[in-house]
């Protein structure tokens, strides 16, 4: 005999929108623009993956660009971040260009891994972004790790990891947040909680009220924040790295928003009820920020920066797929280092600085 399990989704959010909160600081027009920005690029993945020229896996961030760019422009240019497959909007934010993604997904040979993988699995030196692995909360470890050697060597930047609310379950992710706070290491956690890991709601992942809540279990602070509002988002980041520059620990933020596309482009989302969907598009943050700034600036203004933004993608994805593809013959190219001794640990006494 069988137990059917009862599942039961997540509760919609509620009927009225609220205004954004007050700004923090932001500038309107890049706000705008980079959500714009990342919105176009998405979109226009989407496009070319239903038309087989993306293969592979697509994932997006969409209905997610509120967190992903507000979080990455409160950050200063030291800081670093260890992203996650969602956050699109703080790679472009962090410098990774349209053409350098384009290039990316298109698995060109101009591409930053040459063709070997596609999406957001890039890094580059002067971003201070750490490219990230397929295998989710496997990035917490990483993270601590950095800050740990940048508190060794006596800098105080801090370190951004990103994970969704399915990854954040998983005992990585448990251990890095603990061992975080045990060292004090300058680290915000912040989870995006899209509501449904792959296919399993968020009522089927865990029982306490909110993710924020375990910080109190690792001796951290931690909050929750409307994750579809750009503001509020940023003003908590802010608030989260202002700590770690001090000294004074770890940090947990719990954005909560919704992935408005499937797990990945192959993926329905037949599992989530249409009025669910439904109710979360009225809480679109592009569509509140431009509702947000329709009472500063002229509509025409805000038309014509997300024109210019369509264009650049355009002829961003345009360009890539007219340079080479990746050739087989150098696939074995770029993925050993030659070993030099100098990178053992001396012999002897020594300490850390």
């Amino acid at each position: 005999m069988t137990s059917k399990v009862n599942v039961t989704h997540p509760p919609p959010p509620p009927t009225e929108v609220p205004p954004l909160a007050s700004s923090t600081g932001l500038d309107d027009r890049t706000l705008h623009r980079w959500m714009c920005m990342a919105r176009a690029m998405e979109k226009r993945t989407v496009e070319l993956y239903r038309q087989g020229v993306i293969t592979g896996g697509c994932y997006t961030g969409i209905g997610n660009e509120g967190t992903s760019v507000a979080a990455a422009l409160a950050l200063e240019s030291g800081d670093v971040l260890v992203p996650t497959h969602r956050d699109l909007g703080a790679h472009l934010v962090r410098g990774h260009g349209p053409l350098e993604i384009a290039r990316q997904y298109l698995k060109r040979d101009s591409a930053q891994t040459r063709g070997r993988d596609s999406g957001l699995h890039l890094g580059r030196e002067g971003s201070n972004v750490v490219g990230m692995i397929s295998h989710l909360g496997h990035m917490m470890p990483v993270a601590c790790g950095i800050a740990l050697a940048e508190k060794q060597q006596g800098r105080d930047r801090v370190v951004l990891t990103t994970i969704g609310d399915g990854a954040s379950s998983l005992g990585d992710v448990h251990e890095s947040m603990n061992f975080a706070a045990i060292q004090r290491l300058a680290v915000i956690f912040l989870i995006e909680n899209n509501q449904y890991a792959y296919s399993t709601p968020t009522t089927l992942q865990y029982a306490c009220e909110s993710l924020s809540d375990r910080a109190s279990g690792y001796g951290m602070p931690g909050r929750w924040v409307d994750g579809t509002d750009p503001y509020a988002v940023h003003h908590a980041v802010r608030e989260a790295l202002e700590r770690g520059r001090e000294g004074a620990g770890p940090s947990l933020i719990e954005s909560r928003t919704m992935r408005m596309r499937g797990h990945s482009e192959h993926d329905d989302f037949a599992y989530v009820p249409p009025p669910l969907v439904e109710a979360w598009s009225r809480w679109d943050p592009l569509e509140r920020l431009k509702a947000h700034l329709a009472a500063r600036f002229e509509a025409d203004e805000l038309a014509a920066t997300e024109a210019e933004v369509k264009a650049e993608v355009d002829a961003a994805f345009e360009a890539a797929q007219a340079e080479p593809e990746a050739q087989a013959s150098a696939a074995q190219e770029g993925v050993f280092r030659r070993w030099d001794p100098a990178w053992t640990v001396p012999e002897g006494d020594w300490e850390l600085p």
